[in-house]
């Protein structure tokens, strides 16, 4: 019998498994809407509105950066900029959001440094660097700028909310407890950014060897992608695998390109 990941049967075909509180559109309509709105104005919607965990294990904590005073507007420009066509993109998924990327400006995988040196989009927080977005960047700029790399994809994370254990960063599948705590949040999240901002259902890329097995199991329950093509996360390769890191780069610029031809 199959292991679940996180403690839920497997589903019938006939009935996928969605939270009570996440509605279910026809095809159609859902179509007409997205196509009226800008990607931009559906992000913000899903980002700022996005709740916070009704519970969670002890010594965990969720923050949402995205109504930030400081954050809000660094993100609502980056998503004017970079995302104002209604046309539906291909995501690229990471795990969730870490205080010192996102956390900050509200952009997923865009530290501060880069906001302001890649995106054009100048801001008063310190110039930290973080790792994963350092690696990111790297593969922007091999495809021809964010420009050019935004009319085509997303990035985003399977859970939208900054996680922290002891105020540190802590991924939503570091315990059982917390991925069980959050397993409707989880499938809340992926449908809504499918259904509600817009993605490409063909293809997902997935970063992270471990992020993908439970993509795969919600995605196997909730019937969102065609396909996932999983690369190995960026914090990963800067950490563990530097020395290897331009032959890493040009894997992942194989990999999308291949999707936009």
């Amino acid at each position: 019998m199959a292991e679940y990941l996180f403690g839920w049967p497997g589903f019938r075909p006939e009935s996928p498994t969605l939270p009570a509180s996440v509605p279910l559109r026809r095809h159609g309509v859902a179509h007409y809407s997205l196509m009226m709105t800008s990607f931009a104005d559906r992000l913000l919607s899903f980002l700022t509105g996005f709740p916070l965990p009704a519970a969670l294990p002890a010594g965990v904590s969720a923050e949402s950066p995205y109504q930030q005073p400081a954050v809000q507007p660094l993100l609502t420009a980056f998503a004017r900029q970079y995302y104002a066509s209604p046309a539906p993109r291909i995501a690229l998924l990471g795990i969730n959001p870490g205080r010192f990327g996102s956390g900050r400006t509200g952009v997923a995988f865009t530290d501060p440094v880069a906001l302001a040196d890649n995106c054009g989009i100048a801001n008063p927080l310190p110039r930290q660097r973080e790792l994963s977005s350092q690696f990111i960047y790297q593969v922007v700029a091999a495809m021809g700028g964010p420009a050019r790399f935004y009319q085509d994809f997303y990035l985003g994370s399977l859970y939208p909310l900054v996680l922290l254990r002891e105020e540190r960063n802590y991924n939503y599948y570091d315990a059982p407890a917390l991925t069980a705590a959050l397993a409707d949040d989880l499938r809340l999240s992926l449908h809504q950014q499918v259904h509600e901002v817009g993605l490409r259902r063909t293809v997902v890329v997935c970063l992270g060897r471990r992020n993908a097995k439970y993509l795969q199991q919600l995605n196997q329950e909730l019937r969102l992608f065609e396909h996932i093509e999983v690369l190995d996360h960026p914090r990963y390769l800067m950490q563990y695998k530097r020395r290897e890191l331009p032959q890493h780069v040009a894997r992942y610029v194989e990999v999308l390109s291949a999707l936009i031809q």
